[in-house]
């Protein structure tokens, strides 16, 4: 056995050239490589933070007379896609094209809105883009005189306001002065100005306004036909002096950012005046931080959102302009009840005390069957939300309802709105880390419970109307049966209040069967008190 040690190989001897002339190469690719991903890293992070500082290109001068939207949407592409795809993806108009009537669906809301407007004509919402193209064309308006003060919510109309209220102050209302600065005083001044204006008198002064494209008159969105699709026209074409001169858009960008600093802002009088009340009352609203502060403070000057609210309240905020609850009608100048809270019961309280400018009591319509004076709730989804638990734990309209998403290296807010569970991953799963499928069981099992107790309150309310008719018949009167009338309004308010709002419960689970039990209550009441009067 050779014991003897392998001999060392010289480094040098020609037997290592070859693996030498295979390793160097590799090394030097290798080297290269690693070089070029490195470089590739660092540009694209220099770019990305470079995109992030420079969010927006403005190619296109706005100011606060630039209704029309299209100006915009050279500047903020990403925003304006999104608002435009509110319309999905095509924009269906014309009377063909209507959403499902919730009178068809559910035939005791005819009962329930029997002598209002809304017993002729309610449908299913659509997208932002709908607003006000579905308003003109509602038989709520083309078949009842409606006042001005709806196009409050569903027009870009500060404009309006503004130029309205400038010459009540006489104060220039010329286009530069309009398009200067946004003055506030003078926009509440014009919505006090024209708000129990008839509705149509009020439309034709907004496509009068300028909406900062001058010489183009070509909506976005088409623009519904007066008189609607079943008045003279219906089913023809519009002569061409019947067409409307000039654009009215529906909520824009203006409406809710600054053009100047593209902050976020409050626009609406209505909103303006009633958060201030809210202000002034004594209701806890720990979800308002900053009016919990104006409240330890001098109150010397009303509480301003624009000025004092937090970026993440005003993301509440802006929504809290339009969907809420309010008077819309012609008798005094549109109103949000919240000068005692919050809370249904606290905007109840709030009709319960005021009184028309003639001094006769508020209401917002007899009932078509009973004659009781009763109250009819708007959309409250910004009042049912403030009780439930995400306004609690400080989450905003937008965070669910316009998500933020990447776009590249920004973090931009999606300006299509719409419900949370069509983006269930942005909307939700940024908080819940659990599947969809069972966030989407959650929403179905608080939604599907609400819905369940909505038909009940409905059945209570039916029976209800039918026993005062009952007893009418058997010659009640009027005043005794005002008790009865009283809980009819009770009833019919709150059953209204769930049935109007538009998360189907979601927002407040628990409030919303509370009202609902309270609904049932009161019906069933009102039915017993109605029977004794039948009863001889």
């Amino acid at each position: 056995m050779n014991d003897a040690p392998a001999p060392i190989q010289d480094p040098a001897s020609p037997s290592r050239w070859p693996r030498l002339s295979v390793l160097l190469p590799l090394v030097f690719v290798t080297a290269v490589a690693a070089t070029l991903l490195v470089t590739w890293v660092l540009i694209t992070m220099f770019a990305r933070k470079q995109e992030a500082r420079t969010p927006f290109v403005r190619t296109a001068e706005v100011s606060e007379i630039s209704t029309d939207p299209e100006p915009w949407g050279r500047n903020w592409p990403r925003q304006f896609d999104g608002w435009k795809s509110t319309a999905g993806d095509e924009f269906y108009g014309g009377s063909s094209a209507l959403p499902q009537s919730k009178l068809e669906t559910h035939p005791w809301l005819e009962r329930l809105y029997a002598g209002y407007a809304f017993s002729i004509d309610y449908r299913e919402a659509r997208g932002h883009a709908y607003m006000l193209y579905d308003q003109g064309v509602t038989e709520r308006v083309t078949k009842k005189p409606q006042a001005g003060a709806c196009l409050h919510c569903h027009a870009s109309i500060s404009v309006l306001y503004r130029k309205v209220g400038l010459e009540a102050m006489d104060l220039p209302a010329d286009e530069q002065s309009l398009a200067a600065d946004f003055h506030m005083p003078a926009v509440i001044r014009g919505f006090e100005e024209v708000s129990r204006k008839p509705y149509g008198e009020v439309l034709a002064m907004l496509q009068a306004m300028p909406d900062g494209t001058p010489g183009e008159d070509e909506p976005i969105f088409p623009q519904a036909p007066r008189g609607g699709y079943t008045g003279e026209y219906a089913g023809e074409a519009l002569p061409e002096d019947h067409a409307p001169v000039g654009e009215a858009h529906p909520v824009t960008c203006v409406d809710c950012h600054d053009p100047a600093t593209m902050s976020i802002r409050v626009t609406r009088p209505g909103f303006v005046n009633g958060i201030d009340a809210l202000a002034r009352s004594d209701a806890p609203v720990p979800h308002f931080p900053s009016v919990e502060r104006w409240r330890r403070g001098d109150r010397e000057r009303p509480y301003d959102p624009n000025l004092l609210a937090t970026r993440q309240e005003m993301r509440s905020f802006v929504c809290g302009q339009c969907h809420v609850e309010y008077y819309c009608a012609d008798k005094q100048t549109l109103t949000f009840p919240w000068g005692n809270g919050l809370k249904v019961e606290q905007l109840e309280r709030f009709w319960d005390e005021t009184t028309f400018p003639d001094g006769t009591r508020f209401y917002d319509y007899k009932h078509g069957e009973t004659g009781a004076p009763v109250y009819k709730a708007q959309h409250p989804e910004f009042e049912l939300w403030s009780q439930g638990v995400h306004a609690q734990s400080g989450v905003s309209c937008a965070d669910c309802h316009m998500p933020y998403q990447r776009e590249g290296a920004m973090k931009v807010s999606s300006h299509n709105v719409q419900s949370p569970m069509m983006n269930l991953n942005n909307a939700c799963q940024q908080c819940h880390n659990i599947a969809e499928d069972a966030l989407r069981a959650r929403v179905g099992t608080i939604q599907g419970r609400t819905t369940a107790l909505l038909e009940r309150a409905a059945a209570a309310m039916t029976d209800m109307l039918d026993a005062i008719l009952e007893a009418k018949a058997a010659g009640a009167t009027e005043q005794q049966l005002a008790a009865a009338f009283e809980l009819q309004r009770k009833a019919m308010w709150r059953l209204d209040y769930i049935s109007s709002e538009n998360s189907r419960g979601f927002h407040a689970g628990q409030e919303a069967a509370r009202i609902l039990g309270e609904s049932i209550d009161y019906s069933r009441q009102a039915q017993a008190m109605a029977l004794r009067w039948r009863a001889p």
